[in-house]
């Protein structure tokens, strides 16, 4: 074992405060990364249930083809596909009339059986198991009796979450379409081109490919897109500033520990050890001191993160912040990222106070005390 490392171990780092302010900013700095990537994630999966990732139209109903499917197949980055009609409608409850939007997909499969919005649920005092008359307008109006088989909750609330999903023969018959028309069809990504540059950029790929329109979710809903960028910067802003709050409270406690050891640094330097071995011998002491701090307020974080995931315990107003509640997603990756830049920039500002070493004078500091 290295001398710096032996006498690294005998020495206990007194500044609790310095601790306790390492494992706030920790779990300050870990909530937020949590949060963050909660609140990309909400509203990522309510944007994909609206409209999708890419979504493909033409001046026509499209024909789902073999070569088609081949198509949008061999593109990499397309996690699935699949035909959607979307027609306007009214909707009659109990004694009142509702705009909605009909959303004809493949995932049910009931006739005549719908899911309908919680709002739109309230309004027309409807309840599963309920009849529902829409009205289609067109060159003649056309009357459809649906049953309410369920009533979601939209995961963030937007203008165009009165949606109405309904099974796609039934508007594929509505319209007049055969079993093989879609009015648009739905394209998913994978997570590698959730950005929105990766969605512009696979947009273009995909219209090119199939020779249709298509347009990216995040050009629809550039303000969402634009709050999430506002996120992420808010995020770096307060890494960047508990990482400072963290490193200046660990400054001033390994200056009070070399004020402390100032006979023992004098000892040391007279027996021949070098002031580069001496520095390395205190930082490796609050370096294991900040590492105990990061680790206590990542298990704080991770505990806030676990009740906050399962009980919803904050709550948000969806008018300005588009989700009912604060949301967490737990990254594991982005977590370590988040401590191993933190620490270095802790351990890097922590060599400004190790200078001082060098100015203690064996000969002055010495007085027969030892480790």
């Amino acid at each position: 074992m290295k001398a710096d490392s032996f006498i690294a171990s005998r020495i206990r780092f007194k500044g609790k405060v310095s601790v306790w302010a390492t494992a706030i900013s920790a779990f300050v700095m870990i909530v937020a990364v949590s949060v963050a990537s909660g609140y990309r994630k909400e509203l990522h999966n309510a944007i994909s249930e609206i409209v999708s990732d890419v979504v493909l139209t033409d001046t026509a109903a499209i024909r789902i083809t073999p070569e088609m499917e081949e198509q949008l197949g061999s593109i990499e980055g397309v996690q699935s596909w699949s035909p959607t009609i979307i027609e306007a409608g009214i909707v009659r409850g109990a004694d009142a009339l509702e705009g909605v939007v009909f959303k004809g997909t493949p995932q049910l499969t009931e006739r005549l059986q719908v899911r309908i919005p919680e709002k739109l649920a309230r309004k027309l005092r409807l309840s599963v198991g309920d009849d529902m008359l829409a009205y289609f307008v067109g060159e003649k109006v056309k009357l459809r009796k649906f049953k309410v088989a369920e009533v979601y909750k939209p995961a963030v609330e937007l203008d165009e979450t009165l949606i109405v999903y309904a099974p796609l023969p039934d508007m594929q018959r509505l319209l007049g379409y055969s079993a093989d028309q879609a009015g648009q069809v739905d394209v998913r990504l994978t997570g590698k081109w959730h950005s929105r540059e990766g969605m512009w950029l696979k947009a273009g790929e995909i219209g090119y490919a199939t020779g249709m329109m298509a347009e990216a979710s995040s050009r629809r809903f550039s303000n969402l897109f634009d709050w999430m960028q506002l996120i992420d910067m808010n995020v770096v802003a307060i890494l960047l500033l508990m990482s400072l709050v963290a490193a200046f409270n660990m400054i001033s406690g390994l200056l009070i520990m070399i004020m402390r050891s100032t006979p023992t640094i004098g000892t040391l330097k007279a027996l021949g050890m070098p002031d580069g071995g001496i520095v390395r011998t205190f930082l490796r002491v609050a370096g294991r001191t900040t590492a105990l701090g990061l680790a206590a307020g990542n298990a704080a974080a991770l505990l806030f993160c676990l009740i906050q995931g399962t009980t919803h315990l904050i709550k948000l107003d969806p008018a300005n912040y588009f989700v009912s509640f604060v949301p967490v997603s737990v990254n594991i990756g982005a977590i370590l990222a988040t401590d191993l830049i933190a620490w270095l920039i802790i351990m890097l500002l922590l060599l400004i106070p190790s200078m001082q070493i060098a100015r203690i004078d064996p000969a002055k500091s010495v007085k027969g005390e030892t480790l």
